[in-house]
């Protein structure tokens, strides 16, 4: 039978992959990608031409269905994401749920490597023998109460909040009294990392604009 690999792929510089994911990447005959044009600038990186196929969160069951086909017809498959680890706040677990169902004896292996959260927690200097992570913020339904239960907690919270609503979130944070670390762009060029009140980070993303763009990693623990 095939072989299901779970790859991680850099968060953003293009060097974070390792020698083993590179030559898994080149072996297998599919990797599935978030999106092709994303993963085609790291195999034209490091010289992997290997066949690829989107998967992403609106892949219809008709994409899913032609995996299981691919599986049935033992092809291994590699499955990555546009940045860091796959099944992490991304729509790879479920794919690797439906494929444990259908498939319960096939090998599934993990290529471990570069997440950002991971990434952003070594180097926030915070408490981190134990911590929540809460994925990216809901919009709207139960942000309150994911707020709520940040005020409240006693262990280090982390999440993830995009450009659009970074401001947003400073804003919520700051009627609460903790330490804030924002991890902004981790790995990249502009990589940055703002600690201290939401108050203050804050002031300092309305004083300077340029600093509300990117991804981020946000990091809330006791004082």
């Amino acid at each position: 039978m095939s072989t299901f690999y779970v790859i991680a792929t850099p968060i953003g510089n293009l060097e974070d992959i390792t020698l083993r994911a590179i030559r898994i990447l080149k072996e297998v005959d599919i990797v599935l990608c978030e999106d092709t044009r994303v993963t085609k600038r790291l195999f034209e990186k490091h010289g992997i031409s290997t066949q690829m196929l989107s998967y992403h969160a609106q892949s219809g069951e008709a994409r899913v269905d032609l995996i299981l086909e691919k599986i049935e017809q033992n092809k291994n498959i590699a499955l990555v994401t546009d940045a860091g680890t796959p099944g992490i706040s991304d729509p790879g677990s479920l794919l690797i749920s439906v494929i444990r169902e259908k498939f319960p004896d096939l090998k599934i292996v993990s290529v471990p490597g570069p997440s950002a959260l991971t990434a952003s927690l070594s180097i926030a200097g915070v408490p981190i023998h134990e911590f929540i992570f809460l994925g990216f913020m809901p919009h709207k339904k139960g942000r309150e109460t994911l707020f709520k239960e940040i005020a409240e907690s006693e262990r280090t919270m982390v999440f993830y909040e995009s450009t659009h609503r970074i401001f947003k979130t400073l804003e919520s944070l700051s009627k609460i009294d903790k330490k804030v670390t924002v991890v902004r762009e981790i790995t990249k060029i502009y990589e940055e990392v703002l600690q201290g009140s939401a108050v203050e980070i804050l002031k300092t993303l309305t004083d300077i604009p340029e600093k509300q763009k990117g991804e981020f990693v946000v990091i809330v623990s006791v004082k």
